[in-house]
């Protein structure tokens, strides 16, 4: 794909930080030394981390060096580094692993997970969320409108998230596998958008960019027009002209014995 819009992806900078911020209540630490934030994006998440463990040595990874540079003009004091966590071979374990939005992309989670897992320390934590969402209607209609188009063809291939999700079975096994204590739970968010094409901005940056990137420019502006369409009718406006989108998300903290 190509390289992720940071301030695309910004416009909803509130909303997408909210389950950053519940993800890092749920975890139990009382003070850590290294943490890492990896998939850290703009460095929203990166920053809550750094606030709640002061003294630690925080980081972050991402693929992204869009990402990357808007990362380090909001966190200068910072470091991080431009990389693929499928790969990520770091030098040290950690005290947190924070991956927020991030693991619905990465694939072999049965390998990927207790991996991560082996990076910490002992009483150290994963901590990660992930959107939820491939049977709501925001996604259903993405691969609706990519299938009945003349882009079919060259969205035949257009990578999921949903591929990549395990049950919260295979979570809580692949975990526990590790030698963690694992607390799993799902959270749907209904957040109040401005209207139909506010949906489709949200997930320009997102669900949407594998659809998008294959395509033309003019074929883009008709993909997100027939989007916007088909979620005008999925989502009706409520009695202060906002739609409300639904949106799951899976947490999961698992903390080394």
């Amino acid at each position: 794909m190509a390289d992720w819009n940071p301030n695309q992806y910004l416009k909803f900078e509130d909303e997408r930080t909210r389950p950053s911020v519940e993800l890092l209540r749920r975890v139990p630490l009382v003070a850590a030394e290294r943490c890492v934030d990896i998939g850290c994006g703009p460095g929203n998440s990166t920053e809550l981390v750094a606030d709640r463990f002061p003294m630690a040595q925080v980081s972050g990874l991402e693929s992204s060096p869009g990402m990357i540079a808007k990362a380090q003009e909001r966190l200068p004091g910072l470091n991080f580094e431009l990389g693929d966590v499928s790969t990520w071979k770091p030098e040290h374990r950690f005290d947190l692993i924070f991956a927020n939005a991030v693991l619905q992309w990465v694939p072999n989670h049965s390998t990927l997970l207790p991996r991560l897992a082996h990076l910490l320390r002992p009483g150290g934590c994963l901590a990660i969320q992930m959107p939820n969402n491939h049977d709501e209607p925001s996604h259903q209609l993405m691969r609706e409108v990519a299938e009945r188009g003349s882009w079919a063809g060259k969205l035949s291939a257009a990578p999921s998230a949903k591929e990549q999700l395990g049950s919260l079975e295979d979570y809580y096994a692949w975990l526990l596998a590790t030698g963690c204590e694992v607390d799993i739970w799902q959270t749907t968010y209904v957040h109040p958008l401005s209207g139909a094409r506010a949906i489709v901005e949200w997930f320009k940056s997102t669900g949407l960019k594998p659809y998008l990137d294959p395509l033309t420019s003019e074929e883009r502006v008709a993909f997100e027009d027939t989007y916007e369409a088909a979620i005008a009718d999925a989502y009706p406006a409520q009695a202060d002209g906002r739609v409300l989108l639904r949106f799951p998300r899976l947490f999961i903290v698992a903390q080394k014995r």
